[in-house]
Order: structure tokens, then sequence, then C-alpha cells
């Protein structure tokens, strides 16, 4: 049976809890035999691979694949996944590049089926940094059955890391936050936007963006939470807003506002 995590309290009380305890928790549950198997079969094969056919014609293969990426969902969308892969990231018009979950464009980076003559899975250590990536998101997954919140707040500071280190305009940033659905959902709970907010023009929904970030943050800039303070304050806001959007509490109005005084 493999580890349930354990997670007692909502909130900031939960986010504490789990920081205490997540280095015991995410051992335990990687030593699981369930993962431990997965892990070792992916190692022992993905060398094997040379073309999209053989990674999604091998569902335990691609399931850890997928997995390293967040991707689990797609594990039935094998035609979807392999054109993601033989086109590969280089033109413009790769699915790839087209689809607002970027996630999907760092997959087919990484595995460069439809970029390189020879796939990055021939690469000596690709199977190592893979399987790291995968053990990390199902340990999160394991934490979001147990509390969904805490599963995004885990995430944030790999997400948005990645987004503040690349060299691009601070409105490609933003546009690359909206289209990452868990670092959208941070953000736009933080900000206490309604979940109709997506359907906006992309143009009305990034000035919005930079609206609530100087009111809550002094700055309307992404490289801003390239700062830990910042990014502590992000997650402390999005742990508190959902709590209580999530009626964890019967909260009075004041005792709403004392909260977030609180935490901030």
């Amino acid at each position: 049976m493999t580890f349930q995590p354990v997670i007692p309290y909502g909130g900031a009380a939960g986010w504490a809890f789990l920081q205490r305890t997540q280095e015991n928790q995410k051992q335990a549950f990687e030593s699981s035999a369930e993962i431990q198997r997965d892990v070792q079969y992916f190692k022992e094969k993905i060398g094997k691979v040379e073309t999209s056919d053989d990674l999604v014609s091998d569902r335990r293969l691609l399931s850890v694949a997928l997995g390293a990426y967040g991707l689990d969902d797609d594990i039935n969308n094998k035609y979807f996944i392999k054109k993601i892969l033989d086109d590969g990231t280089l033109d413009t018009d790769d699915l790839a590049n087209k689809l607002s979950d970027k996630r999907y464009l760092q997959f087919a980076k990484d595995f460069g089926f439809g970029d390189y003559s020879i796939p990055r899975t021939q690469i000596s250590d690709f199977g190592d940094k893979t399987v790291a990536a995968y053990k990390e998101r199902q340990f999160e997954i394991a934490v979001g059955a147990q509390n969904q919140d805490m599963r995004l707040a885990m995430s944030l500071e790999r997400e948005l890391s990645e987004i503040t280190r690349k060299n691009a305009s601070d409105d490609t940033k933003w546009f690359t936050i909206m289209g990452n659905p868990p670092l959208r959902k941070i953000f736009e709970t933080a900000f206490g936007l309604p979940s109709a907010f997506g359907t906006l023009d992309l143009d009305q929904q990034l000035e919005t963006f930079r609206d609530k970030s100087t009111q809550y943050f002094g700055a309307a800039n992404v490289s801003q939470f390239a700062e830990p303070e910042k990014l502590d304050e992000l997650n402390r806001l999005f742990l508190v807003r959902s709590q209580i959007a999530a009626g964890n509490a019967a909260m009075s109005g004041g005792a709403i506002a004392l909260t977030l005084l609180q935490n901030f």
C-alpha cells in the first residue's frame, strides 16, 4: 500500500505542519513498493525508447513520463500525446506551441522526439531526472488527495521560479502563468477573482493580474516573485483566501478581516 500523507489542518496551520513533516512524509511515500516498482521499471526501459510509438505503446512507461509533468490525466489520450511529441517545438505551428497549458511544451522539449534526430531519452541521466520529477509530483498528488490547496502550494515555488528565471518580457511571463493551470488557480484565488474570470479577453485578464499584483504586492511585474518574501506572501494569501472560500470555518466579516491581517 502506498503511504498516504497526513495533513490534519487546512490553511496556514496545515501548511506549517506539512513543511515541518514534509521530508519524512515524502521519504515514506517514495519508499512504498508501488512507487519503487514504477521508478525502477522506467529507469530500466527508457534508454531503449527511440520513438514516440515506443513510449505511448508502453502504458507503464507513459504513466511515469506524463506524471513527471503533472499530465497524468492524459494517460488514455495516446494519439494526442503522440502528436505533441512528434511535432516537436521548433515551429510555431507545432501543437505544443499552440496549447495554452505550457506543461505540454516542456514535455515535448524534454523528450525531443520531434526536435532531434536522436531523442533525449538516449542521454544517460534522462531517466534519473524524469524519475525525480515524477516522484515529486506524485507526492504532491498524494498530498492533494488529502488537501488540494496544499498540493497547489507545494507546486508554487517550482512552477513560478521557472517562469521568473526566463529571459522574456513581463507580459509573456504573465501569459505563461495564465496558461499554467496550477499557477493560474493560485493567483486567481489569492487575488479574489471569480470563476468566470477566465472567460474575459486575454488582454483584460493580463491587465487585471497586473493591477491586483500592484494592489497586494506593490509591483506589477512577475520577477518580484523571485524574492522568497514575495513568494511566501503570495502563498499565504492563497491559503487564507482558499480556506475562507471553502468555508472551512464559520467566519463573520470581522473574523475574515482579522484572519487576513494576522497572516500579513
